[in-house]
């Protein structure tokens, strides 16, 4: 096979499942604070809705790669859109019922189906072209990805919050039935929405499975494959520390990416205004994409990008930690910029090698997201610890970005645990 392996109309499909990917990943923004006061819940009960949304990506990645085996990358991509459907449409039974447990049910299914859909489509987008510019396509991939997630809470908040400050005094003042019956009408305004992204999912998945979408891409072709089976893909290094790396660049993006709120907010900064923080991650990440689809591989290779992006985070945390106010809010902020081809980079080069094991090695790389259920988390703990605070919890960025310096300098480059 060529190594255009089918020219541009791959990657623009591509770019359209990962534009998915986002919208429906930082939804999750915008269904936190709903549901709080749709089903009248702590702010801990809330933050169920990230647990079971990442969750899915660690519980469900190998079972998924088993599907994707059976069914091919573009059939599994097909599959992966399909149960995203089904779990939107449980939105309309939770939504009308006020039921939460439903509702995370519905969200752990869609991240079922991103599972499947991401385990299908990152490998794709690597192996669709020449490994050594993977990253370019991914940092493409990316663009899409977070321009979807700037766009998705804001017009989610616009149809199911538009008036949440009102509602929450006005639901305040009530009692009995009156009350009961605002949030039952609260809870009904998210079943348009997430049955429209159910149609749409449904009309892509479609769209997919009758794409001209190559099928048969050589996975040992494209990954550089050993000729050598090891019989399993536990005995890849590059691959296992990957996931590993990934665990902490996921950590590392969604601290940056959602935290950066209640940071503001401990340096004294306004709701007001640390509501709009994580757009400026955003930006950051959008211009180091653009930065990796100028450079990579024409001017630098992905190894060394990662270790750049490493060395620029530890720095910008450093900075964090020994600044304050707007200043350290904005140093946070620009770890989107290191952060932004760390994936792109770490990606490729994990799965370089595996050749029949592409598909599993994929699944395992994937579970690496639950690095955003873990750390994001025990960064909160520590924020809340009166001795520690905030400041200090950003110390946790150091050891994620000192590993995945580590990796890009060696780790990747490990094919033997003897070695």
């Amino acid at each position: 096979m060529s190594s255009n392996r089918g020219g541009i109309m791959p990657i623009i499909i591509l770019g359209i499942l990962f534009f998915i990917f986002g919208f429906v990943t930082w939804l999750n923004g915008s269904l936190i604070p709903y549901l709080k006061i749709a089903c009248e819940l702590t702010a801990a009960q809330a933050l169920l809705v990230t647990s079971a949304f990442y969750i899915s990506y660690f519980v469900m990645a190998l079972p998924m790669a088993r599907v994707l085996k059976a069914t091919g990358f573009k059939n599994g991509m097909m599959v992966g859109l399909l149960v995203m459907a089904a779990g939107a449409l449980l939105f309309i039974p939770a939504a009308m019922s006020r039921t939460y447990a439903v509702f995370l049910l519905g969200l752990f299914v869609i991240g079922t189906g991103l599972t499947l859909l991401q385990t299908a489509s990152n490998p794709y987008i690597t192996i669709v072209g020449p490994i050594e510019s993977a990253a370019q396509r991914i940092s493409i991939m990316g663009i899409c990805n977070k321009l979807a997630g700037m766009a998705a809470p804001i017009i989610l908040g616009a149809v199911i919050l538009h008036d949440a400050d009102t509602l929450e005094a006005s639901l305040a003042a009530m009692t009995g039935p009156d009350r009961l019956e605002a949030l039952d009408d609260l809870a009904l305004r998210v079943i348009n929405p997430y049955a429209i992204m159910a149609g749409a999912l449904v009309i892509l998945a479609l769209f997919v499975r009758f794409s001209p979408l190559p099928d048969n891409v050589s996975e040992d072709e494209a990954t550089h494959a050993s000729g050598v089976d090891r019989g399993s893909v536990m005995a890849y290094p590059q691959l296992v520390l990957g996931a590993i790396a990934l665990f902490f660049y996921v950590g590392a993006e969604v601290i940056a990416g959602d935290a950066i709120g209640l940071y503001g907010q401990s340096q004294g900064i306004p709701l007001s205004e640390t509501k709009n923080f994580t757009s400026w991650t955003l930006g950051a990440m959008l211009v180091g994409y653009v930065i990796g689809i100028l450079t990579i591989p024409k001017y630098i290779t992905q190894a060394r990008a990662l270790l750049f992006s490493s060395v620029a985070g530890i720095a910008l945390a450093c900075a964090a930690m020994l600044t304050s106010g707007y200043t350290s809010v904005l140093c946070i902020a620009l770890l989107g910029l290191a952060n932004a081809l760390m994936w792109p980079a770490i990606w490729p080069l994990a799965i370089e090698g595996l050749g029949k094991y592409t598909k599993t090695g994929s699944a395992l790389l994937i579970m690496g997201i639950v690095g955003g259920a873990v750390l994001t988390p025990l960064f909160g703990a520590i924020s809340d610890m009166p001795n520690l605070g905030s400041g200090a919890a950003l110390a946790l960025f150091i050891p994620c970005y000192l590993f995945i310096g580590w990796y890009a300098v060696k780790g990747h480059k490990l094919r033997s645990w003897s070695a």
